[in-house]
């Protein structure tokens, strides 16, 4: 998990600085815990899943505060992807 996963959660701190001020530091917080909470995973398939709920939820999240997830998330879409096709 270290390298997609620490991509990932990289990404998502990025997508966390568009949100408003006030909601940053739980999002931020809130991203941590859950990366933390996954960090020992080995299995590549369920390391795929998480990367795919990690877009999920960021995407909702963007979404709520009315930023066009389709266009600011773009890279860690392709980080999901890409490690679907392997």
């Amino acid at each position: 998990m270290a390298n997609a996963g620490l991509r990932a959660y990289r990404e998502v701190l990025r997508l966390v600085r568009r949100l408003p001020a006030e909601t940053q530091p739980y999002y931020a917080k809130y991203a941590r815990q859950n990366f933390v909470n996954y960090r020992d995973l080995a299995a590549d398939d369920d390391l795929g899943a998480l990367l795919r709920r990690a877009y999920t939820h960021s995407t909702w999240v963007l979404s709520k505060y009315s930023i066009d997830a389709g266009k600011v998330a773009v890279r860690l879409k392709d980080l999901t992807d890409g490690h679907a096709e392997m």
